[in-house]
Formats: C-alpha cells, structure tokens, sequence
C-alpha cells in the first residue's frame, strides 16, 4: 500500500522532475523560513538590485576583468538566484549568487505538490504557495517584459535554450530544460534546445541549423565564453544587441562573479562603486565578509583562517570548496595560482532541518531563492547530510520551502 510519501514522489515524476529518489533526491520535510527572515531577505534582495544594476558599480567592477564583461548590455536575468544560509538566531546570509539558479521548475512542482500531499487539509501556520501554474505565469511575464524592453516589438526568430552537449545527456536538471521549452512553445515561441556548437553566424545574423536566432536563454557554465564553441554566439554578442542572451559576459561581471562578493560585504570601495550608508549597512548585515584571495592579504587571512571557508571565484563553488583545516600558509599560496582566483569567506552556519514533528533532523539546509528584478518569484532549499558542506544524496535533497505566516 502505497504511504502519502509515495504519492508525493509519485505526483513529481508525472510532473516532469526525474524519479523520485531514485535519479533526483527530495525530502519528504519542509522548510519554514519566519516572516520576519522573509522579509530581511526581501529587503536585500531589492538592494543587491539597486547596487549591481547602477554604472558606477559596473564600471567600476568590470575595469580589471576580462575586456568581455564591459561590453555593456540591457538584459535582466529570470533565473536569478541567491543562495542564503539562515544561522541559528542570527540574521539571512548571502553565500553566493548565480544569474543562472537551476531548479526554478522543480521548486514550484515539490512546493506545490508537497502542499497537496501534506498541507492540503492543514492549518499549520504557512502562506500558500504558488500553483505550478501561477509560477509559469510569472516566468512568461518576465519573458514579456524582456521581450517588450530588449525588442520594443515582437521579434521573429528562435528561442534558444542553450546548454552544453554533454549536460544535456546527463544532467538531472535537464528535465527542467523541457518544461521550460513546452511553456514557451504553449505561447507560440519557436523554441528549441541546442548546443552552442549547434550555432553559426552569417550575414550579421546568429543562426540555429539554419534558423535565425533572436533570443537565447543561456543554461550553460562558460561564464565567458572564452572556448571555440561560442564564438558564433561571442561574434553576435560583440557585434550588435539585434540578439538577446542572458545570462551574459556583462551579468556575470557585474553579478555573479564571487569576487563581487568583496566589495559587495566590505565599505573599502563604497565610494567609488556608488554605495550609499543605507545601503552599506544592509549589505554588511546579509552578506559575511569576504576577501579575494591576494597576495598582499595571505599573511592576515592565514592568521585567520579558521574563521573562513575557502572557495573558487569562478565556476561551482562546491566544486573546489575548502574548509579551513584544508588550508595553510603553503596551500594558500597555491591557490593564489589558481587561475579561477579564490576568495576567503566567514563562515556562516546553516540551519538544521526540523521533522513534522520538530525535531531536529541530521541534514542541514540552506534557502534558494529566485527573483527578477527584485521581485521574489520563488524559494526551494537544499538539504545537505554534512553540516559544512553540499551532500545531497540520500536522506538528503531538495527541500520544501515554504514562508511562515506573520
């Protein structure tokens, strides 16, 4: 006989998530985030926004990055994602920042069916979430704004879901690609799914198998295009904005790069990046103190290194995470040739995740949380069985989220 769990693994798989927990691991708990917590990270959220999206930060930023990331474009990224760490009677902490969060699909489909399964009858002191439908809705009208504000008209053309050839094989989130591709083609889109090698350029146009391309919705990790596979997609970046692409060169700069995440918690550079006092002191609530890994600071950070973790400033920072008994004065200088740089950040705790019961459980779990333009469209978590690290393997996975009623 099959348990309410069942179904609610079940109910995923027929919405279009991988099986469950077989090939994508979900917890069967969720995630209360307090009003109060909500409501700091609204507040940051919208300041993140204010500061990243103004000249003086993204001149200023950008003046000793790859010639690439001045290329200044208008497009805002709808799968904008922070990634926060709530500590146990402490405020929410800014970790990382990716204009290209994966699992916004998944998020709706486990909140909402997790809702069903488990709340539907239940006054247990949480706001509703979004229908899956109303979700969509959101997405396609961030579509039309960036459509009405990039073009001014209706274009003509592909839409592109761009992603690399080998995670388009093996990626558990490439189901999201395709649910992504059914929503834009209910609304009569042309959309696809390929590859940047599947691209070409001719006549001042960017072309998929032949197919004029004009907007691109990049899934990929090549945060700078610098491998022959994009430079079809680089020669229309650089060449004209007759084609829209985002997440970009220019966003990545200015947003997601982790290095960012220095000026973004320290006031050394307030004045010339255009950082007000109000904002200087949200900021450095939300966002633990980091450092870009130098030669001119390794002596003072390895004096302190066992109040840091350490993590790449370029690519996954999971992929290349170090805690501190990792780190000495030698390897320290190792990183310092690394040539994705590396940034020293505080340590910050996650919190534990409570049972239905509220007892403590052994997975610790962050919040993710998607917004456009600062306006929040969605959080998930992520369980983790290592309280200093990201394990999602079994009993560990995606989370749940869900805000506390006031």
């Amino acid at each position: 006989m099959s348990t309410t769990v069942d179904q609610f693994f079940l109910a995923l798989k027929k919405a279009g998530i991988p099986s469950v927990p077989d090939d994508f691991s979900v917890v069967s708990e969720a995630q209360i985030i307090s009003r109060q917590a909500f409501e700091e990270i609204k507040t940051v959220v919208h300041v993140f926004e204010q500061v990243t999206t103004r000249p003086s930060w993204q001149i200023g930023v950008t003046e000793t990055m790859p010639e690439i990331t001045q290329h200044r474009r208008s497009e805002s990224c709808f799968f904008s994602a922070w990634d926060f760490h709530i500590p146990p009677s402490e405020k929410p902490q800014i970790i990382e920042f990716n204009d290209n969060g994966s699992g916004l699909f998944y998020a709706g489909l486990i909140n909402e069916q997790y809702h069903l399964a488990f709340h539907a009858d239940q006054a247990i002191g949480i706001e509703s979430p979004l229908s899956f439908v109303q979700l969509k809705e959101k997405i396609l009208a961030c579509i039309a704004q960036e459509i009405h504000h990039f073009f001014k008209s209706q274009p003509q053309g592909i839409f592109l879901i761009l992603e690399h050839a080998e995670v388009l094989q093996h990626s558990k989130f490439k189901e999201e690609l395709y649910l992504l591709q059914k929503l834009l083609q209910d609304q009569g889109y042309e959309a696809v799914i390929g590859a940047p090698e599947e691209t070409s350029y001719h006549n001042n146009q960017l072309l998929w198998q032949g197919k004029p391309v004009i907007f691109i919705i990049n899934r990929t990790t090549d945060f700078l295009w610098e491998t022959e596979n994009f430079s079809n997609i680089r020669t229309a970046y650089l060449a004209d904005q007759s084609c829209y692409i985002a997440p970009n060169p220019f966003t990545y700069g200015t947003r997601s790069y982790k290095g960012l995440l220095e000026p973004l918690s320290l006031p050394d550079w307030d004045k010339k990046l255009g950082i007000s006092s109000d904002e200087r002191e949200i900021l450095s609530k939300h966002i633990p103190e980091t450092h870009i890994l130098r030669e001119e600071n390794l002596e003072l950070i390895a004096k302190r290194k066992e109040e840091f973790i350490f993590k790449p400033a370029q690519g996954f920072a999971a992929q290349g995470l170090l805690n501190n008994r990792q780190v000495g004065r030698s390897r320290l200088r190792r990183l310092l040739k690394d040539n994705r740089g590396y940034v020293a950040q505080r340590k910050t705790p996650k919190s534990q995740l409570n049972d239905k019961n509220g007892k403590p459980m052994n997975l610790w779990v962050d919040l993710r949380v998607w917004a456009y333009q600062g306006e929040i469209l969605a959080l998930s978590g992520r369980a983790s069985t290592r309280a200093d690290g990201m394990d999602l393997s079994l009993p560990g996975g995606w989370v749940p989220t869900y805000v506390g009623q006031p």
